[in-house]
């Protein structure tokens, strides 16, 4: 692979900050084209089989694997992180692969670790999503990242926020060497996104502000009428929530990458400021009544999570906290309520089960979540909270 200037600064950039090797970083489009990319080395080299992974996810974590011509496989999760709960965690003989997804950020270290372990003893290895916290990967006792393949975003409502890219890490050290070898290949050869793909991630801002001054259904329209003509680049289109990935996977162009390198520039003051805003959060809800927390949120060193994600007395509530917390200038939304988010068009192409006992704790999760900004600094988490304790005060 011939990388640009751009690309190396960012693999440098990166292995930096992971204490890793910049040769073992990628670059790609999307996140979701390099877990593309991933899942059909599995396949490739592991044969067919499913993945297991959680329905407290967007649509576009599940997508590649489907695409990739494997099954999804829902597992329940933990209340310390929001990702697969390893004391939960039953493997079969068909599975493939393993996601271990740090959602909102979260990174439980303790569990991750056991989660690696279980799968490598069966043969199975570890796909690391950290798409809420680029640059931000689980450790092993070592200190050194434990997960096979990890996969990093800087897309839209990231860490970064600069709407399109995403990284992958291949672990040089993971005894899936095959699968490894398979997977640097098909990133060797990726071609770069072209002209006109670069031109719709310059108008992607400017079109959804259009968006949200237009009444929902005429906003609705415009936004699939000019995605069906190639004149926007949705940040999840119709056939993503069907089980598709759009486009085959590309590097980012040079024009993206800058935008990356300037972004990575501003990565420690933003990380700063949410952590700022987590130890706001969690000072608040040490003793609120009505409010649970998950203990990665709240215990150990403050972590600059993309969300900070609460529970409260159900749906309704949950809603309400949304509403009221945007209605008093803090912009957030309900990550993941509907499950897969921002739900999806046909649950049988995802094979959702339609017994879900056995993820209870991911289905209350879901159902009671509300999920806090952590871009507002201390103040604005201390404000954010007041808003939260009068509402779950109300609701007795």
């Amino acid at each position: 692979m011939d990388r640009s200037v751009e690309e190396e600064r960012i693999a440098a950039c990166l292995a930096e900050r992971t204490g890793t090797r910049s040769e073992d970083w990628y670059l790609t489009f999307r996140a979701r084209h390099a877990m593309l990319l991933a899942f059909r080395a599995i396949r490739a080299q592991m044969g067919e089989g499913s993945v297991v992974t959680q329905l407290l996810t967007c649509c576009t974590a599940v997508d590649p694997i489907i695409a990739a011509g494997l099954e999804p496989r829902y597992a329940e999760v933990s209340r310390c992180a929001a990702s697969i709960c390893p004391e939960k965690l039953s493997l079969a003989t068909a599975d493939r692969a393993v996601v271990l997804q740090h959602t909102y950020g979260l990174i439980d270290d303790v569990d991750s670790r056991n989660l690696v372990r279980i799968a490598h003893d069966a043969g199975i290895p570890v796909v690391e999503d950290c798409a809420h916290g680029v640059g931000r990967m689980a450790r092993g006792a070592d200190g050194a990242p434990c997960a096979d393949i990890s996969i990093h975003s800087f897309g839209v409502a990231k860490m970064l926020d600069t709407q399109f890219g995403g990284a992958v890490w291949v672990n040089p050290d993971s005894p899936f060497s095959r699968v490894a070898a398979d997977l640097r290949a098909r990133l060797v050869d990726l071609p770069v996104a072209g002209a006109h793909l670069t031109s719709l991630t310059r108008t992607f801002i400017f079109w959804n502000r259009v968006f949200n001054h237009l009444p929902l259904p005429v906003s609705r329209w415009l936004r699939r009428t000019l995605s069906a003509v190639g004149l926007f680049e949705p940040a999840v289109s119709d056939d993503e929530r069907r089980g598709a990935v759009s486009h085959e996977p590309l590097r980012p162009s040079a024009e993206v990458c800058r935008r990356v390198i300037d972004a990575l520039a501003e990565l420690d003051d933003e990380e700063r400021a949410h952590r700022e805003a987590v130890e706001a959060y969690r000072e608040a809800f040490a003793d609120m009544p009505g409010v649970e927390t998950f203990s990665s949120a709240m215990e150990g060193p403050v972590q600059p999570l993309l969300k900070f994600p609460i529970l409260v007395a159900d749906t309704a509530l949950a809603d309400r906290v949304i509403s009221e917390v945007c209605a008093a200038g803090y912009y957030t939304e309900a990550w993941y309520r509907p499950y897969l988010g921002p739900g999806v068009l046909d649950e049988g192409v995802y094979r959702v089960p339609r017994d879900k006992a056995v993820v209870s704790t991911c289905m209350r999760i879901v159902d009671t979540l509300a999920t806090l900004p952590c871009n507002v600094g201390a103040e604005g988490a201390r404000a954010v909270a007041e808003v939260v304790r009068g509402l779950v005060s109300a609701n007795g």
